[in-house]
């Protein structure tokens, strides 16, 4: 089955049961991005939401997708006939990247893949930390681009959605 076609089923099903109406709180990850916490050294730092949509996100993302991914391969960028098909491979060889250094360990991040892209959300215990951090997943294979949204400590407000409330 196609992905447009998997996709326009589920917006149907998601449509018929009120997903599509304001405050229905409905959140997904239909298109299977990856999300990992890599680790977990610093107690209190905000969850990061994820890779989630409503039915009315879910629908334009669905279209940006079908542009954006066929992008890398048309422009001879990507051996992959699609920019997501990466995506799997990329977190794996993330989460192995962060998991075996040690300067990491006081740390709590989340990482997100994208389209190539890594996504980094969470605590790290320092900025050079967190420098450290964005330099390791550019060594990455087939990382096009390396998000860091990150905070030094467990209190700023954090620059990405979470999960539930944000401690006092």
């Amino acid at each position: 089955m196609k992905a447009a076609t998997v996709v326009g089923l589920l917006l149907a099903a998601l449509a018929a049961h009120g997903a599509d109406e304001p405050g229905s709180g409905w959140r997904l990850n239909p298109f299977g991005d990856p999300f990992v916490q890599a680790t977990q050294g610093l107690p209190g730092c905000p969850v990061p939401r994820g890779p989630a949509y409503d039915a009315a996100g879910m629908r334009q993302e669905a279209h940006q997708r079908a542009e954006r991914g066929t992008t890398c391969w048309l422009e001879k960028k990507c051996a992959e006939p699609n920019a997501y098909r990466y995506d799997a491979g990329i977190a794996e060889r993330a989460l192995e990247a962060v998991r075996a250094d040690a300067r990491f360990d006081r740390s709590s991040v989340w990482i997100t893949v994208q389209r190539r892209f890594i996504y980094l959300e969470g605590c790290v215990a320092s900025a050079a930390q967190g420098v450290a951090l964005e330099q390791a997943m550019q060594g990455v294979a087939d990382v096009d681009r390396v998000l860091p949204l990150l905070i030094t400590g467990t209190r700023a407000p954090p620059p990405y959605p979470v999960t539930g409330k944000l401690p006092p």
